[in-house]
């Protein structure tokens, strides 16, 4: 079903789970997986302070999906990326309920950087929270900021098959969708 599909894109909110998707559709079907999150952001530690310029970014991305025959992007590049629309043939948009994405955002934020780290005095504390805070908003902002709305609109920009997974599904689960959503299109 995936094997036909040679350039995917799997985007959501922050904690929806386009990472782990990719990675598990990268094993089973053969293709490089590329994040979103590895070309808009420098290198740095702490990771995720520094935004790398949008040229650097288009280019290094480039210079991937020439360099392999096969690649699934994960994240989202909405606005900054939009010169790549036409590379995609299959784009696969995940929602999750907005209490199960925050609860796998603090989880993720404690297992990258430890509870000590993001609590209260901890010296990550305050990037945590304004990320935490940004998150948040996801689903009720307007287009204004990378939010539901902005996904929903941007999406319709799409010549190719767009399948949507909603709520939380086990990695067979999301296969099956997949595959019935392609067959209906």
């Amino acid at each position: 079903m995936l094997q036909k599909f040679r350039h995917i894109h799997v985007l959501g909110g922050s904690g929806s789970g386009t990472t782990t998707l990719a990675r598990n559709l990268c094993k089973d079907f053969g293709h490089l997986h590329l994040d979103t999150d590895d070309y808009f952001w420098e290198k740095t530690d702490p990771p995720f302070t520094t935004i790398r310029p949008v040229p650097e970014r288009l280019a290094q991305l480039r210079y991937k999906f020439q360099d392999h025959e096969k690649w699934i992007l994960s994240g989202s590049l909405v606005g900054w990326g939009d010169v790549f629309i036409p590379e995609f043939d299959l784009v696969i948009f995940l929602t999750l309920p907005h209490e199960v994405r925050m609860q796998r955002l603090k989880d993720r934020e404690i297992s990258r950087y430890g509870l000590e780290a993001i609590s209260e005095g901890g010296h990550l504390h305050e990037a945590h929270q304004k990320f935490m805070d940004w998150a948040a908003q996801y689903d009720t902002a307007d287009e204004t900021m990378r939010s539901l709305k902005l996904h929903q609109n941007w999406l319709k920009q799409f010549k190719v098959p767009v399948v949507h997974l909603s709520g939380l599904l086990s990695y067979p689960e999301q296969l099956k969708s997949i595959g019935q959503q392609l067959t209906q299109s």
